[in-house]
């Protein structure tokens, strides 16, 4: 099979491409893989923390020692 230079170039351009771009998807993949599982760690986390929480989660309980000042200072 005679296939002519210009065909067999833009051929191998385009398999290079492809390369390309099958190592580039294979990188996001691993990417998006990596940030999930954090996520999946940061949700556990702060699971953790909502249940530390007083009942009502408001925060309202917490005092501040500013709010305990004279009002002279």
């Amino acid at each position: 099979m005679n296939i002519p230079q210009a065909i067999e170039d833009r051929l191998f351009d385009l398999e290079v491409k492809a390369a390309y771009a099958e190592d580039t998807l294979d990188q996001l993949n691993a990417q998006l893989y990596r940030q999930q599982q954090q996520m999946e760690v940061l949700l556990a986390e702060l699971r953790h923390l909502r249940e530390r929480l007083p009942e009502g989660g408001g925060g309202a309980e917490v005092r501040n020692l500013r709010d305990e000042i004279p009002p002279h200072y």
